[in-house]
């Protein structure tokens, strides 16, 4: 059978269409991105077992649970590298790592129960290398991931360089953020540098300036007055951070409390040096 002229340009117009429509895609097949579905569950009207009725309510899809959580650790600026830092790669090779990860696995179990109190907040200081900030990476990650807590990381000597660089232009903006995050993870306070003594020794001195004392006590004062968490690390003893500003190593020392380990000082604790202990 001949087609007529029309029939085939109605034809073809008909396929054109066909191909014009817009394909429909989702990212998530499970809720069509929509971050959740509303369903039908049982709910105690009361709270004491005496009204069960069938209440509509919210279901967050597991891709919603996801994207909370990558913002979260985007916004926290922990490295990729310390992202992969946890409790199970943490290695256990002699009794004070062991000491070392068992109390920072405790702190984390015990985290949601001491969140609003004065000591809520945990310290590892003393002995280079020996995973100090790998234990309080694994902490930052699960509260992250596991407990949807924002932690803000931040790394002692180039925050401080930050507040100073550019005429202090961002001094305030660091501090302030510093102040409110929901936990604050400060690695290597008052970390040393190596200087030139009067007789040519190259010694060790704490980064502890008068700028850097001051935004420090600033940050910490704010959260020791709000109890809102530390996670600490530094080289330095409490000792010494108390002999470079009592006010500020005190405040410290109390928010810690229990969850305060000192690490003395041991070449054969340095986990980068493992290879010439072998």
């Amino acid at each position: 059978m001949v087609k007529t002229i029309e029939e085939v340009l109605a034809a073809l117009k008909n396929k054109q269409s066909t191909l014009d429509l817009p394909i429909t895609t989702h990212k998530c097949d499970k809720c069509k991105d929509q971050g959740g579905w509303t369903e039908m569950r049982e709910a105690d009207v009361f709270g004491n077992g005496q009204v069960i009725r069938d209440e509509e309510v919210w279901v967050e899809c597991t891709c919603a649970i996801q994207r909370k959580i990558e913002r979260i650790v985007t916004a926290s600026e922990i490295t990729a590298e310390f992202q992969k830092m946890g409790f199970k790669n943490y290695q256990t090779d002699n009794d004070i790592r062991k000491e070392m990860r068992s109390l920072a696995v405790d702190y984390y179990k015990h985290f949601k129960d001491i969140r609003s109190t004065r000591e809520n907040s945990i310290a590892f200081v003393g002995q280079v290398g020996c995973g100090k900030t790998h234990l309080l990476s694994a902490v930052s990650n699960g509260l992250m991931r596991e407990c949807f807590v924002p932690v803000m990381y931040f790394p002692f000597v180039e925050m401080t360089e930050s507040m100073s660089a550019n005429n202090y232009e961002h001094k305030d903006t660091i501090i302030k953020k510093a102040q409110q995050a929901e936990v604050l993870f400060i690695d290597d306070l008052f970390k040393p540098a190596t200087k030139e003594d009067r007789e040519g020794n190259m010694i060790q001195l704490p980064r502890a300036t008068p700028f850097e004392q001051k935004v420090m006590q600033a940050i910490i004062n704010y959260r020791y007055l709000n109890n809102k968490p530390i996670l600490l690390s530094s080289e330095l003893d409490f000792a010494t951070l108390l002999s470079i500003n009592e006010a500020l190593g005190s405040r410290l020392f109390e928010m810690c409390g229990d969850y305060t380990m000192q690490i003395e000082e041991d070449v054969m604790l340095n986990w980068r040096m493992r290879k010439l202990f072998k």
